[in-house]
């Protein structure tokens, strides 16, 4: 049986010795991280292979196993991503909001880490090496549960962050993994709050749930949400095709996917069509209210196209799949509306007007709100943050995808001249 608190006491004090690391080593570990995933990368994918293979077996849906495979691509991508990681300034001792205080006290705040990361994740292999490497540049350890799903995908790849972590002379303990599929051990994890500081959960609505409900440890919650694209009249329908086509299909399992269309009414006979033949020809199934079924169904090549009337639990549904539910709107409000009901991860309108586009980003609550861009930029390479742990759906401590500076909290360091309060 696996002792979570001896895991936890490790992580620990791994943690207090990453805290006063320089720059450099942390840096020297993450290239050296990056170097053997490229080096093992044969024994690393045949694992792959044989998760996705027991996936494929148990009638796992596609999306999941895309999120699931890796590819020389990928691994390359991870690699290079973890390189980025290195290039980035350092958050930790950035020195912030100073001011001296009628009594002579100079306050300030200093950057610190945040202590102990757990994960716990299901079919996303990446979030391996992507957490790992975020929290050993921001200086935290970190406790990894990857799920039985991949288990073989963990175990290779964390035996790469072993020997990077040995070769760079950090603390072995730095980044743990629980191998053991037992359940039991992520409710224990979740209450380690003697150790833990943090859970990041990266899964469905039910793992999310599960931890919510069960920790004692503060969780980020994130990762899935439904996500809108608002067409106005004004909009430059050529090229808005092309960035609902991407938003859609570039990576259909992943959670900045569009899942639901507004159009408004004034575009939906004109643009609609021009869409829905470009959705058709990547196989995407488009579930429409009954304005738009009817523009759709009268549309020459609409034969072609995979189109049906939508059920109300359409709207607000995070689809994972090659499927979209399309709406058409009066106006701005009621895109805004429909939006604050069922969204909130990532957003975008398409328009030519700057006032709507002004209204659109200040009234819409989510993540992430975009003018004129794919929802698919909803990520932490995107945002030039490196890579991501999570994109944070929480109000409180981060929101938005979550990189280095959102892995660290502060300290306030007041100096005084042998002060005294009055």
């Amino acid at each position: 049986m696996i002792d979570l608190e001896m895991i936890g006491r490790r992580a620990k004090k791994a943690a207090r010795a990453l805290a006063n690391l320089a720059t450099e080593q942390k840096n020297a570990a993450l290239h050296a991280l990056a170097d053997g995933l490229l080096a093992r990368q044969n024994e690393i994918l045949a694992a792959n292979a044989a998760d996705v293979a027991d996936a494929e077996r148990a009638g796992t849906p596609p999306a999941i196993v895309d999120r699931m495979l890796l590819t020389e691509a990928r691994l390359k991508a991870i690699a290079d991503d973890c390189r980025k990681v290195a290039e980035l300034p350092d958050p930790v001792g950035e020195i912030f909001d100073q001011r001296e205080l009628p009594s002579g006290l100079r306050l300030y705040k200093r950057r610190v880490p945040i202590g102990v990361i757990g994960a716990i994740y299901e079919a996303r292999p990446n979030v391996t090496v992507d957490i790992a490497a975020l929290c050993l540049k921001a200086g935290n350890a970190v406790i990894l549960r990857g799920g039985s799903d991949i288990g073989r995908s963990v175990a290779a790849t964390t035996t790469v962050i072993a020997d990077a972590l040995k070769e760079a002379g950090l603390p072995v303990f730095a980044v743990q993994s629980i191998t053991d599929p037992d359940r039991e051990l992520v409710r224990q994890l979740l209450r380690l709050d003697r150790y833990v500081d943090m859970i990041i959960p990266r899964g469905g609505a039910s793992l999310h749930r599960f931890c919510v409900e069960n920790a004692t440890v503060p969780v980020i919650v994130g990762g899935m949400g439904v996500s809108h694209i608002y067409v106005e009249p004004s909009a430059d329908f050529a090229r808005s095709v092309p960035v609902i086509v991407n938003a859609k299909v570039q990576r259909p399992g992943a959670c900045n996917a569009l899942d639901t269309l507004l159009v408004h009414r004034d575009a939906a006979t004109a643009f609609l069509p021009m869409v829905a033949a470009a959705l058709a020809q990547h196989g995407v199934e488009m579930r429409c209210d009954l304005e738009a079924l009817a523009i759709l169904s009268d549309a020459p090549g609409h034969e072609a196209w995979n189109i049906k009337p939508a059920e109300p639990a359409d709207f607000g549904r995070e689809f994972l799949a090659l499927i979209v539910a399309i709406k058409v709107v009066g106006d701005i409000d009621e895109a805004l509306d429909h939006i604050a009901q069922y969204g909130g991860h990532s957003e975008a309108i398409l328009t030519g007007d700057p006032i709507s586009a002004a209204r659109f980003t200040r009234e819409v609550d989510a993540t992430a709100v975009f003018v004129n861009a794919s929802t698919r930029f909803n990520d932490g390479g995107q945002f030039g943050l490196g890579a991501e742990v999570a994109i944070s759906t929480n109000r409180l401590h981060a929101r938005g995808p979550m990189g280095l500076r959102e892995l660290t909290t502060y300290t306030w360091i007041g100096e005084g001249d042998y002060l005294v309060r009055a």
